[in-house]
C-alpha cells in the first residue's frame, strides 16, 4: 500500500511513529552508553583510593623502619612507642581499606594477603627481636646488626615493599584501562547523538514534505473548489479525484455536489423554457389549458421550495407534492439528486469527524512528547552542573598535590643541609679526637719530664747526703723537688687517663654521628622517593581534571542538543494544532448543510480549543535554535471563511 492510500490519522501515526522510534533509539543508545561511562568512573575512583591506601602503607612502613633505628641509634623507649601505637595501627588500617576496596576480587585479596605474610615475616624476625636486644644496653650491639645493610632487616622488609609495589602497579594499569574506557565511551556518545540527530532531522523533513503534500495541499485545494462552487462557477476541476483516503471521498462528495448543481441548473433552464410556452400556449389555449396550467403552478411552486430549500443548505427536503405525469421525472430527479447530495455529505461529516478526532490525538501526543523532551533537557542540565562541580573539585586536588610537591621539595632541601651539617660535625668530631691523641702525646713527655725531675732529686739528694751537713739545704730543696715532680706525675698520669677516656668517649660521638650521617642521607633518599611519587600523583589529577572538562564539554554540547530537539519538537506541535484548525474550518464549511439529526449534532458539535503549549520553557532556553513557524494557523483560518451560500 502506498503512503499516499493511507488515511489521515495512519499517515500522522507514521511520521511521528517513525521520529519517535528515532528519538527512542537514540535516548536508549545514550542510556546504555552513560551507564558504562559512569561504572568506569566509578572503577577509576577504587583504583585512585587503592593508590592512596598502598601510598600509606608504604609511607607508615618507611615510619617504622625509621622509628627502629632510632631506637636502636638512641635507646629512647619514645620511638618503640611511636612504631607499635602510631605507625603499625596506620599500616594495617591502610591493608584493612585495601581489603575493603578489593571487595571480593580473588586477585587484589591474594595481593593484599602477601604483603599480610611479608610484613608479618619482617617483625618476626626484624623488628622484635630489635625491640627485645635493643632494651637492654649489652645486647644492643646485636640489634643494631640486624639493621644493617647486609643484616635480616633489610632482606625482610624488601617482600613487604615489593607486594605493596605490585598493588600499586595493578591500580596504576586499571586506571589507564579506566581512562582509555571513558574516552571510548565519550566518542560513541558523541557519534550516537551526531547520527541520531541526523536522523531525525531527516525523519522531521520528509515528514514534514510528505504530509504537507499528502493532507494540506490537497485540503487547500479542496477548499479553493468548493469555495469557486458555493459562488456558483460550476466549471471547476474537482482535485484529489483518485484518491482512497478521506480527502478522496471528500473529492467524490464534492463531484457530486458539482453534477448536483449543473442538473439544477438545466432544470432551471426547462423550467423557464416550458413556462414560456406554457405562456405563449396560454393565450391560444387559455380555457382548455387552466386545468393543466394549475398542475403546473404547482409542479413550479413546489420545485422552487425545494431548490429554495437546497439552497440554504437543507439537503432533508423532498419534493411530496403530486406531478402531472410529464413532471413527474423531475420531481424524482430532483429527490434522487438530494438524496444522493445528503448522502456524500453525511459521508464527508463522519471523515470530518474522524480527522478531528485524530488531530485531537496527534495533538495530545505532540503535547507530552514535548513534556518529556523538556524533563529530559533539565535532567542533562542537572547533569552538566553536577559535572562543573566534579571538574571544579578534581581541579582543587590538582591544586593540592602540586603543593605537597612544593612542600617535599622544600622538605628534601632541608634534609640535604641537614646532612650536610651532619658530615661537617663529624669533621669536627675527628679533629677534637686528634687534638685529645697529640694532647696524650704532650702529657707523655711531661711524664717524662717528671721521671728525669724525680733522678735528678734523688742524685741531690744522695750527693747532698755525702757533703754531710754542708748538704743538709740541698737535700731539703732536692726533697721539696723530688716531691714536686712525684706529684707532677701524678697529675699527668690522671690527664692522661682522663684523656684517654674522652678519646673513647670522642670515637663512640664519631661513630654515632656518622650513623646519624648514614640515617639522614637514607631519609634524602626516601624524601626525593616521596618527592617523585607526589609529582605523578599532580601530574594525574591534573589529567584528571582535563579528562572531566572534556567530559563536561560533551554533557553541555549534549544539553544544547536536546533544547534544540524540544524546539523542533514544539514546530510538530504546532504544525498539528495548525492541522486541527483548518479541520475544524472544513467541519464548520460541511456542518452548514442539513443532511439529519444524527450527523448535524455531530458536524455542528464545537471544536475544542487548542491546549495550551507545554514546551514553551523549553523554547525560551533553545530559542537561538528555533527555525521561522510555518506559514499556518490563524492565516490559513482567514482565508477558509467563505460567505454563506445563498445563492445555492
Amino acid at each position: 500500500m502506498r503512503f499516499g492510500d493511507l488515511k489521515i490519522p495512519q499517515k500522522l501515526m507514521v511520521v511521528f511513529g517513525v521520529m519517535l522510534t528515532a528519538i527512542v533509539v537514540m535516548g536508549v543508545t545514550l542510556f546504555i552508553n552513560q551507564q558504562a561511562y559512569k561504572g568506569s568512573v566509578q572503577r577509576t575512583a577504587v583504583a585512585h583510593a587503592s593508590l592512596r591506601s598502598a601510598d600509606t602503607a608504604a609511607f607508615r612502613l618507611t615510619r617504622q623502619e625509621n622509628s627502629l633505628r632510632g631506637f636502636l641509634l638512641s635507646g629512647d623507649a619514645y620511638y618503640v612507642d611511636r612504631l607499635e601505637n602510631a605507625h603499625k595501627p596506620k599500616f594495617l588500617a591502610a591493608l584493612d581499606e585495601l581489603r575493603t576496596l578489593a571487595g571480593k576480587d580473588e586477585a587484589d585479596l591474594a595481593r593484599i594477603a602477601a604483603v599480610d605474610a611479608a610484613y608479618a615475616n619482617y617483625r618476626a624476625v626484624a623488628i622484635e627481636p630489635a625491640e627485645k636486644l635493643g632494651a637492654d644496653p649489652a645486647t644492643r650491639v646485636q640489634a643494631i646488626d640486624l639493621v644493617k645493610h647486609d643484616g635480616v632487616a633489610d632482606k625482610a622488609v624488601e617482600p613487604v615493599e615489593n607486594a605493596i609495589e605490585a598493588i600499586t602497579n595493578d591500580a596504576e594499569a586499571v586506571v589507564a584501562a579506566e581512562t582509555a574506557a571513558q574516552a571510548a565511551a565519550s566518542l560513541r556518545s558523541t557519534l550516537v547523538l551526531a547520527i541520531g540527530i541526523g536522523v531525525t532531522l531527516a525523519v522531521a523533513i520528509a515528514g514534514g514534505l510528505m504530509l504537507t503534500g499528502g493532507i494540506a495541499a490537497p485540503v487547500a485545494a479542496m477548499t479553493t473548489a468548493m469555495r469557486r462552487l458555493a459562488a456558483g462557477d460550476n466549471s471547476v476541476a474537482v482535485p484529489a479525484s483518485g484518491r482512497k483516503d478521506e480527502i478522496g471521498e471528500m473529492a467524490g462528495a464534492v463531484a457530486t455536489f458539482k453534477d448536483a448543481a449543473i442538473h439544477k441548473l438545466r432544470l432551471e433552464e426547462e423550467a423557464a423554457a416550458a413556462a414560456a410556452r406554457t405562456e405563449r400556449e396560454r393565450v391560444e389555449r387559455e380555457a382548455e389549458k387552466a386545468a393543466e396550467a394549475e398542475v403546473d403552478r404547482i409542479a413550479i411552486t413546489a420545485l422552487a421550495e425545494a431548490l429554495g430549500s437546497l439552497a440554504d443548505g437543507d439537503l432533508t427536503y423532498r419534493i411530496n407534492a403530486q406531478f402531472a405525469p410529464k413532471a413527474q421525472q423531475l420531481k424524482s430527479d430532483f429527490n434522487a439528486a438530494a438524496g444522493r447530495l445528503q448522502d456524500a455529505l453525511r459521508g464527508i461529516n463522519g471523515a470530518t469527524g474522524g480527522i478531528r478526532a485524530g488531530s485531537e490525538e496527534i495533538a495530545q501526543a505532540s503535547d507530552d512528547l514535548s513534556r518529556r523532551t523538556e524533563q529530559q533537557a533539565a535532567s542533562l542540565e542537572e547533569t552538566a552542573a553536577a559535572l562543573d562541580e566534579i571538574t571544579a573539585t578534581v581541579r582543587k586536588t590538582a591544586a593540592g598535590a602540586k603543593e605537597a610537591s612544593s612542600v617535599v621539595a622544600a622538605a628534601r632541601a632541608d634534609a640535604e643541609r641537614s646532612g650536610a651539617i651532619v658530615s661537617q660535625a663529624v669533621s669536627a668530631m675527628t679533629e677534637i679526637e686528634q687534638s685529645s691523641g697529640q694532647i696524650g702525646n704532650i702529657i707523655g713527655v711531661i711524664d717524662e719530664i717528671a721521671f728525669q725531675t724525680n733522678l735528678l732529686a734523688l742524685n741531690a739528694g744522695v750527693e747532698a747526703a755525702r757533703a754531710g751537713d754542708a748538704g743538709k739545704g740541698f737535700a731539703v730543696v732536692a726533697q721539696e723537688v723530688r716531691a714536686l715532680a712525684q706529684r707532677s706525675a701524678e697529675a699527668a698520669k690522671e690527664i692522661k687517663t682522663l684523656i684517654s677516656t674522652s678519646s673513647q668517649q670522642v670515637g663512640a660521638g664519631v661513630a654515632l654521628v656518622g650513623q646519624t650521617g648514614e640515617a639522614l642521607q637514607r631519609i634524602v633518599d626516601q624524601v626525593a622517593t616521596i618527592d617523585s611519587l607526589v609529582t605523578e600523583i599532580s601530574a594525574s589529577a591534573t589529567e584528571q581534571s582535563t579528562g572531566l572538562h572534556q567530559v563536561n564539554t560533551a554533557v553541555n554540547q549534549m544539553d544544547q542538543v536536546v533544547q534544540q530537539n524540544a524546539a523542533m519538537v514544539e514546530e510538530a506541535t504546532a504544525a498539528t494544532h495548525s492541522l486541527k484548525g483548518e479541520t475544524g474550518e472544513l467541519a464548520a464549511l460541511v456542518g452548514r448543510f442539513k443532511v439529519g439529526a444524527e450527523s448535524a449534532a455531530r458536524a455542528t458539535a464545537p471544536v475544542a480549543a487548542p491546549r495550551a503549549n507545554p514546551v514553551h520553557a523549553a523554547q525560551a532556553r533553545a530559542q537561538t535554535f528555533v527555525r521561522p513557524g510555518r506559514p499556518g494557523g490563524a492565516a490559513t483560518a482567514a482565508a477558509t471563511k467563505v460567505d454563506e451560500w445563498e445563492e445555492f
